[in-house]
């Protein structure tokens, strides 16, 4: 599962900015969000870049759960 949302929130910004900052629709990053879709490594960099953290941040593997991870 991405920890997007809970980066997006902790940062006090909007789907709508951080979707225009990452280049991707606002329907998209809700997807991405909820775990209904799930990235490419390009989008993970550009939301990566949007939220000024690395990828591997962006990922929880916590949950230990296969799709969850990159590579």
């Amino acid at each position: 599962m991405l920890k997007v949302k809970a980066l997006r929130e902790n940062r006090g910004l909007t789907q709508e900015f951080l979707a225009r900052q990452a280049g991707i629709s606002r329907s998209f990053l809700c997807e991405l969000e909820t775990g209904t879709k799930k990235p490419s490594y390009d989008t993970l960099i550009k939301l990566a870049a949007a939220l000024g953290v690395r990828v591997s941040e962006l990922i929880d593997e916590s949950e230990g759960r296969p799709e969850a991870r990159i590579g």
